[in-house]
């Protein structure tokens, strides 16, 4: 059996200090926003237990599907990979940015220096989108739907050239024994956020599920548990799985800090997957959810 835990969003924080020439663009929407909100919302002590708690649940690799950073200051990523080395190596954990990673164009400098060994593709290179890991039973497929928008926006995109590569990427491995499981921040599929936090090619990305296939897709941005199905081929569906925050300290059962547990098991019949969702409980425990129908 192999074992994958999936979690999102944990907006690091405090903010750094910043300047003026800081805020100087979109990122001084975003401040006020961190001030009036976001830093009641997101709970660093949490996220150190949540963390703790994945570990005890002994997971082969551990796959964080972005927004690590609030602004995209310079100054934000270098915790941010810090936490991941406390996360785990890059040989254990695989990362995808999210939309407040990429938040302005001078972002992806940083993004590349300080992220990017957990970005790497199975040459061992950082090489761009997609990349692809395999790891036991699985082929972790990496996209990027994070880029810079204007204030107010938050969508993502994943464009031509990465869908054109992400449909080969997706046939050449559908003719291997392994579960194919795609890591993107952004909900990949009509519906999936609203008006101006959505994935703008969503559609795109349904057409090349509904061609060639997948055994799962992972995202987060909605800071919420969500469960969907995209059509696959042959009649097959594809699961869609939505993760909440991991740092998230208040809010509903579906929207408080958690995480997922899967389970990969080789059988005669193909590869069968188990799921189960855990998280922070009414006791202020963290512990066992539910388990997650696929």
């Amino acid at each position: 059996m192999f074992r994958l835990a999936h979690f999102s969003d944990p907006h690091i924080g405090p903010l750094p200090s910043v300047s003026f020439r800081d805020l100087a663009s979109k990122r001084m929407v975003g401040y006020l926003n961190w001030r009036r909100s976001r830093m009641l919302a997101h709970d660093m002590p949490l996220l150190s237990r949540m963390i703790a708690d994945i570990h005890t649940q002994h997971p082969d690799h551990i796959a964080c599907t972005g927004d690590l950073v609030n602004i995209g200051l310079h100054s934000e990523f270098e915790p941010a990979a810090r936490f991941l080395s406390e996360v785990g190596s890059p040989e254990h954990v695989s990362l995808v940015p999210g939309n407040h990673d990429a938040y302005v164009r001078s972002s992806q400098v940083s993004i590349d220096r300080f992220l990017g060994p957990w970005m790497q593709s199975e040459s061992g290179r950082y090489e761009g989108f997609p990349y692809i890991r395999l790891k036991g039973p699985v082929a972790l497929i990496g996209l990027s739907s994070a880029l810079p928008t204007f204030a107010l926006l938050a969508t993502g995109t994943l464009g031509a050239a990465q869908r054109r590569r992400f449909s080969e990427v997706l046939d050449f491995l559908g003719n291997q024994k392994l579960a194919r499981v795609v890591m993107i921040h952004h909900p990949p599929y009509r519906g999936g956020a609203t008006l101006g936090r959505q994935l703008t090619d969503a559609a795109a990305f349904e057409d090349i599920i509904a061609q060639f296939g997948a055994e799962l897709v992972l995202h987060g941005h909605n800071h919420a548990v969500s469960t969907t199905h995209l059509d696959g081929p042959h009649g097959t569906c594809v699961p869609v799985v939505g993760v909440p925050s991991i740092s998230a300290i208040r809010g509903s059962k579906t929207h408080r800090a958690g995480y997922h547990i899967f389970d990969f098991e080789m059988k005669d019949t193909g590869i069968s997957i188990s799921a189960h969702a855990r998280g922070l409980l009414d006791n202020d425990e963290i512990g066992f959810i539910n388990p997650i129908s696929l």
